[in-house]
């Protein structure tokens, strides 16, 4: 499995920090990934929906830790890449 296409759409506010959209082969893509800031640090929460008893469940998500890991750090690794970007464009404008 290849991430073909992922792209970040910075928000901050509070403790979201983004969302996500990832293409995974040019043929399978998932929106709305949440880059959350947590007591620990950023962590990605995957697209979930609110259940009749008002809790909310992942609606697509990994099902092993190697998985969850590998698209964890692809995640918050292009975070931190649009951040910079972002934060470069905020500079240039500035001059």
């Amino acid at each position: 499995m290849e991430v073909t296409d992922i792209r970040v759409f910075l928000l901050n506010k509070p403790p979201v920090k983004a969302y996500a959209n990832i293409v995974f082969d040019n043929c399978f893509l998932i929106k709305d990934i949440k880059v959350i800031e947590g007591k620990k640090g950023l962590f990605v929460a995957m697209p979930s929906k609110k259940m009749k008893n008002g809790d909310f469940t992942d609606v697509v998500h990994p099902i092993n830790t190697d998985t969850r890991r590998w698209l964890d750090q692809t995640i918050i690794d292009a975070y931190h890449k649009q951040l910079d970007k972002s934060e470069n464009q905020n500079l240039e404008h500035r001059s």
